[in-house]
Parts: C-alpha cells; structure tokens; sequence
C-alpha cells in the first residue's frame, strides 16, 4: 500500500503541472493538467459509446493518459520539435508502475487509441474556444491546425457543433427566475 500512496501522492502534481502550450498564445495562468486530463476522462467516455466501443475500459486509460507528466512536466508542440520524449515517456511510465503491488495497464486496441487521441484533442478543442472566447484570440490556432487530426465520426460531429456554439450557451434558460 506504500507504493500505491506513493503514486497518489505524484499523481497530485498534476494538479500543479500547467498545460505548457497555452503560454505560446500569452493565456497567463493555463489550466492544469488534472483539469485537462478530468474532461478528457469524460469525452473519452462519451466518444466511446457513441463509438460503441467499451467506455470504461478508455475512459479509465484516459484517466492516467498524461500520468508521466508527473516527472516530465507539459511538453508542448514547439518543445516537442527539440526533443525526443518518447523514450522518456515509456521510462517514466515503466517507472512510475514498476513497484505496484497491481498491474495499471491499458492495452488498448488500434480504434480504441483513436477514440482516446480524439478525445485528448477535442478537450484541447473546448478549452481553446473558451480562451478565444476571453479574449486570447491566439488560441483559435489550436483549432484550425489541429482539427484535421480528428478521426472518429462522433470527433468531428461534436467539433462541428461545438465551433458554432458560445461556451455559456449550456447554462441559458437554467437561471430560476421568480
């Protein structure tokens, strides 16, 4: 149980570790990675079923999907250029699982990692709308550039819609007015 508390407590950086790319585009105190990686649990779930895929089974892969940023920090697209981190990563994540008393092991099918890098994508999608939307601007490039990598239909149907929504438009008609 050691270990386990161990990886619990390093899975709480998370909750510090700030999503590196959003600088680029002067967004002054970005999300963290615990947020990122929270919506990414749940339109993972989402996107699996519309998928008809097993949602459990993704949504729980993307509930550790950036775990290694514990040790490696956000290593955004423009530091991805000068280095090579996919030989840390797979260190790091052999590391971080070496001494549990359980496997924590996502082996996960070929269209089942699609639904999970869609999912990664399209909560990068919704937070940069709602960057744009307070007025970082920059942030409509994550969008525009990165929108084609989508591959599951469901993906590109929930983009589609979202890019002609406004982020509050959830709450309109809630408010109890008496």
């Amino acid at each position: 149980m050691k270990e386990i508390s161990k990886l619990i407590f390093e899975l709480g950086m998370l909750k510090r570790v700030k999503r590196s790319g959003w600088w680029i585009a002067a967004v002054k105190d970005p999300e963290s990675v615990a947020e990122h990686s929270f919506r990414v649990a749940a339109i993972a779930y989402i996107l699996a079923k519309l998928e008809k895929e097993n949602a459990e089974k993704i949504c729980s892969a993307a509930v550790f999907h950036d775990c290694l940023e514990t040790r490696l920090t956000d290593v955004n697209k423009i530091m991805a250029r000068y280095i090579d981190t996919k030989e840390a990563k797979e260190r790091i994540t052999k590391d971080q699982m070496a001494n549990l008393p359980i496997q924590i092991d996502f082996v996960l099918t070929e269209k089942e990692k699609l639904i999970l890098k869609d999912a990664d994508l399209l909560e990068m999608f919704f937070q940069a709308k709602e960057y744009v939307e307070i007025g970082y601007k920059e942030c409509a490039d994550w969008i525009n550039e990165s929108e084609k990598r989508l591959t599951t239909k469901s993906a590109k149907e929930i983009l589609k819609e979202m890019k002609n929504m406004n982020s509050c438009e959830w709450w309109k008609g809630l408010k109890k007015l008496e």
